[in-house]
């Protein structure tokens, strides 16, 4: 093959070459309907109502309102599924997007998962979502009208589309007690992974052997036969020191001795029909501190007492604030 034909070769692959190149580079890539949405997250929204009582069919209709299927260029730039904005609050990393004004500052994260993580930290933290949690589980037209009259949302019709989502791909049976089991309708699950990232796995149990229950605001467990720290822990996708933090308790407590667990942090206070406390015979600073879901040593400053002291009976302690 003499030189000029070598050249007319080279030249004709070279071309070839870079036209496949243009051709892949600018071809679309699929973009997720709204079954895949809920195939790739499900598993990760129930488990977030078991960790902190958001109904799973909220926070899988906000992911699909909010991300447009993940399709948005928040999500894929950002791992941003729901729309949450930096606030005064926010030290993580930041991208800028135009939304209701031009350039807003918006949260950024390395996985979907870190997104559903602070998506549950959010609504849990902010003080105008608390009631939301005094709702049933189960409630999601509550959640759906709750959440846009605290202001999650500018769109008035916010609560319409949730609730239509949730009810068109029948998003309300991950909320029941049978919240890993599908219905005919409910969309298969195809893995039980949030993206493809290393980060992103996780593994849990739809079928939690534990019915979560409120207790001034705060979720809690029955403790049942056989029940250790560390399998709770599990279940609720939990740290292994958070269930003794959250309930005062010793690494070396023993579980048999306790009919309820909190799986969230006690609140500062009670609740405000619960002003006082008159001791009954055999109670102690952390039993009345567990019955009224508030933290012991916020018990302990509003009564001017140490964790380790004796209360004796028909005294009366205050659960909301000091001593005068």
């Amino acid at each position: 093959m003499n030189i000029d034909m070598k050249r007319f070769v080279f030249s004709v692959v070279c071309f070839f070459s870079i036209g496949l190149f243009v051709a892949f580079s600018q071809a679309p890539s699929r973009k997720n309907s709204t079954e895949d949405y809920i195939d790739l997250y499900r598993d990760l929204a129930v488990k977030e109502m078991k960790r902190v009582g958001i109904p799973a069919s909220i926070t899988m209709a906000q992911g699909i309102l909010e991300s447009g299927n993940g399709n948005s260029q928040l999500a894929r730039r950002s791992n941003n599924h729901f729309g949450i904005k930096c606030h005064s609050d926010w030290k993580g990393k930041k991208v800028y997007h135009h939304d209701d004004s031009q350039n807003e500052c918006f949260r950024k994260y390395k996985t979907v998962y870190e997104s559903y993580i602070d998506h549950s930290k959010f609504l849990v933290d902010k003080q105008r979502y608390a009631s939301l949690f005094d709702l049933k589980i189960t409630d999601y037209k509550g959640w759906a009208k709750g959440l846009k009259k605290a202001g999650y949302a500018t769109d008035p019709k916010y609560a319409h589309r949730l609730i239509k989502i949730i009810e068109d791909y029948h998003l309300h049976d991950l909320d029941s007690k049978k919240a890993g089991k599908r219905s005919a309708k409910t969309p298969v699950i195809k893995g039980t992974k949030s993206s493809g990232k290393k980060n992103d796995d996780f593994v849990i149990n739809p079928y939690n052997t534990h019915q979560v229950e409120l207790n001034n605001r705060v979720k809690y467990v029955k403790v049942q036969e056989d029940d250790t720290f560390e399998g709770i822990s599990e279940e609720f996708g939990m740290r292994p020191w958070e269930i003794y933090h959250y309930n005062d308790l010793p690494q070396t407590a023993d579980i048999s001795k306790y009919r309820n667990l909190y799986i969230a942090g006690k609140k500062g206070k009670a609740h405000a029909r619960h002003e006082f406390h008159k001791v009954k015979k055999g109670e102690t600073l952390h039993y009345i501190s567990q019955k009224y879901g508030i933290k012991l040593k916020k018990l302990c400053r509003f009564n001017g007492l140490e964790a380790n002291d004796k209360v004796k009976e028909g005294e009366r302690l205050n659960l909301r604030r000091k001593k005068k």
